[in-house]
C-alpha cells in the first residue's frame, strides 16, 4: 500500500492518454519517486537520444510517502534526459502540485512524443483532458497560466506545474514551477516539457492513499514530527531559511564570488538571511514578510518577500509590489556572490524573474558570472550584448538580463544556452564553472572537497544535493574519509529522494527512521539494509544511463580553476582539489573499474 498501484501514460503525439497498473516488481526495488522514475526511463527510451527530441521520455513521479501525514510530504520528482548536460535529469520540487497528482490516483505521470500543437493537460481522477494552449496561456508567464488555468476550469484547488517563455523556446536550464514558487529547477527539464509542445499540467485529485499498518504508521509519524521539532537545524531553518548558509559559507571561505575568482565576498552580510529582516530606510519594512511551508511540513523554510516600492526594478510597475518567492541561499548566491552585486532588493526581483518566466537561478547565476568574466577578458563585448556592459556589481545587469532571457529576447537568448555552451561558443570552455555542463551550487569545492568529489561525481552535473559530506568538510579539509562519506551519503539520498519526503528533514531523521516510516506505509518487510541497498541501485542504474548516453571517467571531473588554481583566501587559502587522489577510492567503494565502469559483481548483487 501507500502506492497507488497505478500510472497515467500520456501520448502527446497520438493525443492520448491511459492509465497501466504500475510495475509492483520495480516498486519493491526501487520505492517510488526518483527512483521508480529513473527504472521506467532507462528501460523505455534510448539514452542517447536528443534530450529535446519527442524520443526523450519526460516523467513526473511522486513517492510512497507523498501525501501522508508524514511531514514535508509534498515532494515530487520530474526525470528525463536534460538537455543541459546530456546526462540524466532528476529535478525535485515541494509546494502541493506533487500530492494533487498523487491524490488524483496516479504514482507516476509518463509523457511521451510532442503534440503538433501546444497543449496543457488537465487531471481530476481518471478524468484527464489534452486541452489546446495556443492563443490561451501558451506564450504567457507562469504565474499568468496558473491564474487562467484556475479561472478556466473555475476550480481554485486545481494544482499547476508549467513553463514560461525560456522552456518555450529552449533554454538549457528551464525548469518547471509549480505553486507560482516551487520549481523542479535543475538541469532543464522546463525545456523538454517545453519541446513537447506541453505548456502545464494542471491537477486536482479526491482518492485517498491508504498504508499498510495505519497504527505503526501514525506512531512513526507522531514520533518523527517530534524529532523534526526539536531538531535545532531544523529550527534554524524555520527562523532563517535556508540563506543562514551566506554567513556559514563567507565566514568558512567556501563562497564562490565573481565565478570562483574568489572564495569570500565583502558584501556577503547585505544578501544573507538576517540582511532579509532588517526594516529597510524606504519604508521601515523588511525584505522578508513570512515563511511558506510546503504540503505536510512542519518546518516551513520556504521564504516570502517584498520589494521595496522605490527601488528602480518595481518603482512604475504595481504588477510587483505584491509578496512572494522569497530569496533562498542558492538564488541569493547565484544572483549575489557569484557576480558580486549586493542589492537585497535586486536579487529578490531577479528571483522573481525566475519564478514568473521558469529558470533555475543557479545555472542563470552562474552562466552570467561567466559571460561577465568573459566581458572582463574583453571576448564579449557591447556589440554582442546589445549595448550593456556586463560588469561583475552591476545589479542593473543583473535584473535586465534576467527579465531579457525570462523573455528570450536579446542577450538573453546567449545566456539561455548555459554557461558550458555559451563558453564553448566565445571559445573559452575553461570559464565554464559547470560539471557535466551543469553549473555550481554555493560552495566553492577548494574549501569543501567531499563537496567537490560530491560535484564530480553526481549523475545530474554538479549538485550540492544528491550528496552530503557536509559534516566531514568543516570539520577536516583534507581528501581522507570523503570518498566514503560521499558513496554513503549519495545512496541514503537517492532513497530519501525516492520516498516522497523533503531532504531538509535527514537534520534530524537518519535512516532509521525512514525505515520507521517506509516499513509502516508500505507493503512487505523494508529493513535498514533493504533501504541502503535501493539507494545504491538508484545511483547505478542512473550511473548506467549516463554510460549508455555516451559519458565516460573524463566527465567526472572540475574546471580547472578548481583543480590548479589555489582559493585566495578562507580557511582554504592557497589549496586546490585533490580529485585524483579521492576519484580511484571513490570508484574502488562503488564496485566500479578503473574506468568508472560498475563491475559485473556489482550489477550482479544490485540486481541489475
Amino acid at each position: 500500500m501507500s502506492w497507488q498501484r497505478q500510472i497515467l501514460r500520456v501520448n502527446l503525439t497520438e493525443g492520448t492518454s491511459k492509465i497501466e497498473p504500475l510495475n509492483m516488481e520495480w516498486a519493491g526495488l526501487y520505492l517510488g519517486e526518483r527512483g521508480l522514475a529513473t527504472k521506467y526511463l532507462y528501460e523505455e527510451m534510448d539514452p542517447k537520444a536528443d534530450a529535446l527530441s519527442p524520443e526523450n521520455i519526460l516523467i513526473f513521479s511522486t513517492g510512497p510517502l507523498t501525501g501522508t501525514m508524514a511531514s514535508t510530504s509534498g515532494r515530487y520528482a520530474v526525470v528525463t534526459k536534460g538537455p543541459l548536460t546530456g546526462a540524466i535529469a532528476c529535478s525535485n520540487s515541494g509546494g502541493k502540485f506533487g500530492t494533487e497528482l498523487k491524490f488524483s490516483g496516479y504514482d507516476l505521470l509518463i509523457i511521451e512524443g510532442r503534440a503538433p500543437e501546444p497543449v496543457y493537460l488537465h487531471i481530476e481522477n481518471d478524468r484527464v483532458e489534452i486541452l489546446p494552449a495556443s492563443g490561451f496561456i501558451w506564450g504567457g508567464t507562469v504565474w499568468q497560466t496558473e491564474e487562467k488555468l484556475k479561472a478556466r476550469h473555475q476550480n481554485p484547488l486545481l494544482k499547476i506545474a508549467s513553463i514560461g517563455k525560456p522552456g518555450e523556446n529552449g533554454v538549457r536550464f528551464a525548469c518547471i514551477v509549480n505553486d507560482l514558487h516551487r520549481a523542479a529547477g535543475r538541469s532543464g527539464v522546463g525545456a523538454v516539457m517545453g519541446s513537447k509542445n506541453l505548456k502545464a499540467v494542471a491537477a486536482h485529485g479526491s482518492i485517498g492513499i491508504r498504508v499498510d499498518d495505519p497504527e505503526a504508521f501514525m506512531a512513526a509519524v507522531k514520533h518523527t514530527r517530534k524529532m523534526l521539532a526539536e531538531n535545532t537545524g531544523c529550527q534554524e531553518l524555520t527562523e532563517l531559511g535556508t540563506n543562514a548558509m551566506m554567513g556559514v559559507m563567507q565566514e568558512f571561505g567556501g563562497l564562490p564570488t565573481r565565478n570562483n575568482q574568489q572564495v569570500q565576498f565583502e558584501g556577503a552580510d547585505k544578501v544573507g538571511a538576517e540582511a532579509m529582516k532588517e526594516p529597510r530606510a524606504s519604508d521601515g519594512k523588511p525584505n522578508l514578510v513570512a515563511n511558506k511551508a510546503c504540503f505536510g511540513c512542519t518546518i516551513a523554510c520556504g521564504r516570502i518577500a517584498r520589494i521595496d516600492q522605490t527601488h528602480y526594478t518595481i518603482v512604475n510597475r504595481p504588477e510587483y509590489w505584491g509578496a512572494s518567492g522569497g530569496l533562498e541561499y542558492e538564488t541569493a548566491y547565484a544572483f549575489g556572490p557569484a557576480v558580486g552585486i549586493e542589492d537585497i532588493e535586486a536579487l529578490t526581483f531577479a528571483g522573481f524573474m525566475m519564478n514568473e518566466h521558469g529558470m533555475d537561478p543557479i545555472s542563470f547565476g552562474g552562466t552570467l558570472a561567466a559571460a561577465m568574466e568573459l566581458y572582463e577578458m574583453g571576448v564579449i563585448t557591447d556589440k554582442d550584448t546589445g549595448g550593456i556592459p556586463l560588469k561583475f556589481g552591476s545589479a542593473e545587469v543583473l535584473t535586465t538580463m534576467a527579465e531579457l532571457t525570462g523573455k528570450y529576447e536579446g542577450f538573453g537568448r546567449e545566456l539561455g544556452l548555459g554557461s558550458k555552451l555559451l563558453c564553448e561558443k566565445y571559445g573559452h570552455p575553461e570559464i565554464s564553472m559547470a560539471v557535466k555542463g551543469q553549473e555550481f551550487a554555493g560552495y566553492d569545492g577548494r574549501a569543501l572537497p567531499g563537496m567537490a568529489l560530491g560535484y564530480a561525481t553526481s549523475n545530474r552535473g554538479a549538485c550540492h544535493l544528491k550528496h552530503d559530506a557536509f559534516e566531514e568538510d568543516m570539520a577536516d579539509q583534507t581528501t581522507k574519509g570523503k570518498a566514503p562519506a560521499v558513496k554513503t551519503s549519495q545512496d541514503r539520498i537517492a532513497m530519501v529522494d525516492s520516498s516522497g519526503l523533503c531532504l531538509f528533514v535527514t537534520a534530524a531523521m537518519g535512516i532509521e527512521e525512514f525505515q520507521m516510516l517506509i516499513d509502516a506505509a508500505c507493503e512487505g518487510e523494508w529493513t535498514v539494509e533493504r533501504l541502503q541497498e535501493t539507494g545504491e541501485r538508484i545511483w547505478n542504474t542512473e550511473r548506467q544511463f549516463n554510460l549508455d548516453a555516451g559519458f565516460t571517467k573524463a566527465d567526472d571531473t572540475l574546471p580547472k580553476r578548481i583543480l590548479e588554481e589555489p582559493a585566495p583566501s578562507g580557511t582554504a587559502k592557497g589549496k586546490v582539489v585533490e580529485l585524483d587522489k579521492m576519484l580511484p577510492e571513490y570508484y574502488k567503494l562503488r564496485g566500479w573499474d578503473e574506468d568508472g565502469v560498475p563491475e559485473k559483481k556489482t550489477l550482479k548483487r544490485l540486481g541489475l
